[in-house]
């Protein structure tokens, strides 16, 4: 089916079942899109318009939202089929954990900034990278972040300790340019090396440029393990202080002294809820993925290598194979695979579930697509929540499983028009199949497109049939309300 059967202009779905995103029962009814909008919805049969396009036996719902990837780079290079798309997602949050594409020119950036590509930093100034998103028109909309790693790595002089007041100050001036430029906010990392050394001062000095502006804060947690509680009271703080909208970004606890630790970090973001705005995100998988530490894979269960430079042979393979294979200990063997990736099996299950029912986590992907051989989350996320989790485990409702994809985060981020079906709204639209959508990326084959998907409209185009992908650049970059 080519794009032209289904005019961008003027068409009706017709016999879905319609989710709206709100977390409301669905319901039986035409929805009709013209231009770019959702322009009626109507009861069954009566809806109008030159195409129709029948949904029988399907579920109509809004074009899912990635709250937490690492697309930065993607977004600006050609991908056929696109791993977000064939999942449904229409928009993305990039930016995350501090790791954004600008402001920095570089061709050494320090690890994790590396994760998006050691020659993709060329661009002098957030405002420059907005722009180069506009001319390459990516096929799903953009929500963008500016990274602390990033505004850290560009000026603090050294890296191993906290920044001195004049390199708080630049790093604050960068940040409102970014905001003023079009940066719906700020995330930060301090897990990383880069920014390990900041201070909670240097934080609060950064972060009170967000003041008074409706900004997002994004904080990848200094610790998700022994020392999560002092972690998540350090973000509660920052995000309080600089009066933003703080997402606890991919929330979970690791290491098995640890597990069901999130009874405790949940009634503690609740808590705090009352008195500020904040939320969480989380993807439905037991390991995470990120650049390789070595003295963190050496205390791991199980280690999968996604990248690594020096070794590039033993991408996909485990930790332990390969230290048994070179006779080292698991530390001297992950040194040794530096700098790169992997794939960390810390979690436990309940407390992924847990996370995945709370009514204030949104879903996000993180998932790494420059990486050779990515965590299955890159292209599964979506439907494994939808099938696994949904259908299969009846964790949640299908309802609750979309509105957390998709009125919830547009809510969150101040995405006015998009993430519910009504009048008006944009036309970012999925189709999909209840009974058969589900993840088939796995460790083993991690880009293995899901099923169930039948088609993907952004702003009205069909970008998205049957897993073929016929719009390129039917994205755009949203522009941040700034609604105080």
């Amino acid at each position: 089916m080519s794009e032209s059967h289904f005019s961008p202009q003027h068409f009706v779905i017709r016999g879905a079942d319609v989710i709206d995103g709100t977390g409301s029962a669905r319901f039986s009814a035409d929805v009709v899109v013209a231009d770019d909008l959702i322009s009626k919805i109507t009861p069954p049969g009566q809806g109008k318009a030159r195409d129709v396009v029948d949904a029988t036996g399907l579920v109509l719902c809004p074009g899912f939202i990635d709250t937490h990837t690492h697309d930065d780079r993607l977004l600006l290079q050609t991908r056929q089929p696109h791993p977000k798309l064939t999942q449904g997602v229409c928009t993305v949050v990039t930016g995350n954990c501090g790791i954004s594409l600008a402001p920095l020119v570089t061709t050494t950036p320090p690890a994790p900034l590396d994760l998006l590509g050691a020659d993709a930093f060329v661009y002098k100034t957030f405002r420059e990278y907005l722009a180069a998103l506009d001319d390459s028109q990516p096929c799903i909309n953009v929500v963008p972040l500016i990274g602390h790693i990033t505004l850290r790595v560009r000026h603090v002089t050294d890296l191993h300790r906290t920044a001195t007041a004049a390199e708080i100050s630049a790093m604050a001036s960068e940040l409102i340019q970014a905001l003023d430029a079009g940066a719906f906010g700020l995330s930060t990392g301090v897990y990383y090396p880069p920014a390990k050394a900041a201070s909670t001062d240097e934080l609060l000095g950064v972060c009170a440029a967000l003041k008074g502006r409706g900004a997002m804060l994004a904080m990848h947690l200094r610790d998700e393990g022994d020392n999560i509680d002092a972690a998540l009271k350090e973000a509660l703080d920052v995000g309080a202080a600089s009066e933003a909208s703080l997402v606890i970004s991919h929330h979970k606890v690791v290491g098995p002294q640890n597990h069901g630790r999130t009874r405790h970090t949940l009634q503690t973001i609740e808590q705090a809820a009352l008195a500020q705005s904040v939320c969480l995100d989380c993807y439905p998988y037991e390991a995470s993925s990120t650049m390789l530490n070595a003295e963190k894979a050496s205390h791991t269960q199980e280690v999968l290598i996604t990248w690594s430079q020096p070794h590039p042979e033993y991408s996909g393979k485990s930790l332990k194979s390969i230290a048994q294979v070179w006779g080292l200990s698991l530390l001297e063997a992950a040194q040794r695979l530096m700098p790169g990736g992997a794939i960390y099996f810390a979690m436990a299950a309940q407390d992924v579930e847990r996370v995945l029912q709370h009514p204030l986590t949104m879903i996000g992907s993180d998932g790494l697509p420059h990486d050779r051989r990515p965590h299955p989350r890159l292209w599964g996320t979506f439907p494994r929540v939808l099938g696994h989790y949904s259908r299969d485990r009846k964790l949640l409702s299908l309802e609750t499983a979309i509105h957390k994809m998709t009125g919830l985060p547009a809510k969150r981020f101040g995405l006015a028009g998009r993430g519910i079906i009504a009048t008006g709204h944009h036309a970012d639209l999925v189709l999909l199949d209840p009974a058969q959508v589900r993840d088939n990326a796995s460790y083993e084959a991690p880009e293995r497109p899901c099923t169930g998907i039948h088609a993907v409209y952004v702003n009205g185009q069909l970008a998205m049939w049957r897993g073929e992908q016929l719009a390129s650049h039917a994205g755009r970059r949203l522009i941040p309300s700034r609604t105080p």
